[in-house]
């Protein structure tokens, strides 16, 4: 295996080796989970490969999910019980083999007051117990995810403290799986990637493509390239039809309201929030490492050309905070919004309905003018089977000679199964984001203690992580730190107060240099 460390000088090394005219088998386009997936899939079968993408690892999609690993109960609700068995099987294999350092269990409790339909309670239990009965199947213990069961209001208030006590009859107590953070899932797929021997190119905006080019301008130098390959895969997700133009998507936005934990009342155990007036719709909140909780999410139709980055409007604020209240002791409004998010979903046009009701299953695309494979649809909890799919696809077009797939098996980067992780001597919030390497992060301040201090005052993350992040993680510039590599840029505030230590860091680690001031 090569080494997996993302640096500036490999990515220029690499892009220039490329750009000479050497010739790879495969050329994934898009850097989020599902072309990160990509690049991971066919380099550990032996193929070589490149990864391009236009800004930065994670910097579309896959960094404004839910942060959830989820079984597919959403999918048995819409009678997809072939979906619901693919999510369960793809989240038993990152809790349990590929990734357990960036997942963990959580619980979610769906309160039920003397209000609530008794009728849809018990359409909502025989739910958790069907997708119980596909985690079993998919052979996760009960030791990770505990079976669903019936709590009284006493116990649903010791879990959930904020809850509005009036009416309270009890609840449904679920396990389903969270990530630490969907952009590092994507960072150690592209580093995994890259210890096999795929090339990880950022800021690489490809302009122009077909079956065997690539055509792309390095955003850094303002240069012109052409790579070629002996099959090109776009993965770009809702902007995969700017390249692709035979590729016909509905996009949806999906909303997020970043809380801080303290407002809502809420300890370690999610709520579920049943839509009013609908049917097996529900906004849920989140409670997150760090003190803070996700409220989601929106499932609204895009119209128009998809942009870079989607903000939630305001319409998706005041439905979140609304519906959210409905169980809570005390109303939210907008003072106890810290950040907001909004991701798109790449589903498949399909004639009629609400997008909300659109399939999540993925679709491998051949463009039967230019040769390309697109790969759209799914979720990041299946991004596996998706890459799967895609690579198999490139293989036959291009009668490649490839291995058999691993990554059902094959752990990322920093991860171990969780006896081995609870061993490993750094603080647990370090473990959580990189797994064993976490004290090879911690030692960093240990040499230069300035770079155990926290950016800010009342900040968590630390110096160090900073220059981990270039050193290792292939992060480009502050923003690259802020918004994919820490995630602080999910609170305005915390981004701006950390911006200016980050930007030092950030540029000495580019120059090489070890120590800062």
């Amino acid at each position: 295996m090569i080494r997996a460390s993302l640096t500036a000088r490999r990515r220029d090394e690499e892009l220039a080796a490329l750009a000479s005219g050497e010739r790879v088998d495969v050329i994934v386009l898009g850097g989020g989970v599902t072309g990160a997936g990509i690049a991971l899939d066919a380099a550990s079968r032996g193929l070589s490969v490149a990864l391009v993408e236009a800004v930065d690892l994670a910097y579309g999609t896959s960094r404004w999910s839910s942060k959830l690993v989820h079984g597919g109960l959403r999918y048995l609700a819409h009678g997809d019980v072939a979906l619901a068995w693919e999510s369960a099987v793809e989240r038993d294999i990152l809790l349990r083999r590929t990734a357990p350092h960036l997942t963990r269990a959580l619980a979610q409790l769906f309160p039920s007051y003397a209000h609530s339909s008794r009728a849809g309670q018990a359409i909502t239990a025989a739910g958790l117990h069907a997708g119980d009965a596909l985690r079993r199947a998919a052979g996760t213990p009960a030791s990770l995810l505990p079976r669903p069961r019936s709590i009284p209001a006493a116990q649903a208030l010791a879990l959930a403290p904020g809850l509005r006590r009036s009416g309270l009859r009890g609840g449904l107590l679920s396990f389903d799986g969270a990530l630490t953070d969907d952009a590092r899932l994507v960072i150690a797929l592209a580093r995994t990637a890259a210890a096999h021997g795929a090339r990880i190119l950022t800021r690489l905006a490809a302009t122009q493509v077909t079956a065997d080019r690539v055509l792309a301008r390095d955003e850094l130098t303002g240069e012109q390239v052409e790579l070629r390959a002996r099959q090109v895969v776009n993965a770009t997700g809702v902007w995969a039809g700017r390249l692709v133009p035979s590729v016909r998507l509905r996009p949806s936005r999906g909303s997020h309201l970043v809380l801080d934990t303290r407002g809502t009342g809420l300890s370690e155990t999610a709520v579920m929030v049943p839509v009013p007036g609908e049917r097996n719709r529900f906004v849920f909140l989140l409670p997150q490492p760090g003190g803070k909780a996700y409220l989601g999410l929106t499932d609204e139709p895009m119209t128009g050309e998809p942009p870079d980055v989607a903000s939630a409007p305001r319409s998706d604020v005041d439905f979140l905070l609304r519906t959210a209240s409905t169980v809570l002791a005390r109303r939210l409004d907008s003072d106890d919004v810290l950040g907001s998010f909004a991701g798109l979903r790449p589903l498949v046009d399909t004639p009629g309905g609400r997008t909300a009701d659109l399939s999540r299953k993925h679709v491998v695309l051949t463009d039967e003018s230019t040769g390309v494979i697109t790969v759209v649809g799914g979720k990041l909890t299946t991004y596996r089977r998706m890459a799967q799919d895609a690579v198999d696809a490139a293989v036959t077009a291009a009668g490649l000679r490839a291995g058999e797939v691993r990554t059902a098996a094959l752990p990322l980067i920093g991860a171990a199964d969780r006896a081995a992780l609870s061993a490993v001597e750094a603080e647990p919030r370090l473990v959580a984001k990189y797994g064993t390497e976490a004290p090879r992060v911690a030692a960093l301040g240990e040499v230069d203690r300035r770079l155990a201090r926290p950016l800010f005052d009342g900040c968590e993350t630390t110096g160090a992580e900073v220059v981990w992040a270039v050193r290792h993680e292939g992060a480009l510039d502050a923003d690259d730190v802020l918004h994919r590599r820490t995630r602080l840029g999910l609170v305005p505030g915390e981004a701006e107060a950390a911006r200016a230590r980050v930007s030092e860091l950030v540029d000495r680690a580019l120059r090489g240099l070890s120590e800062t001031r």
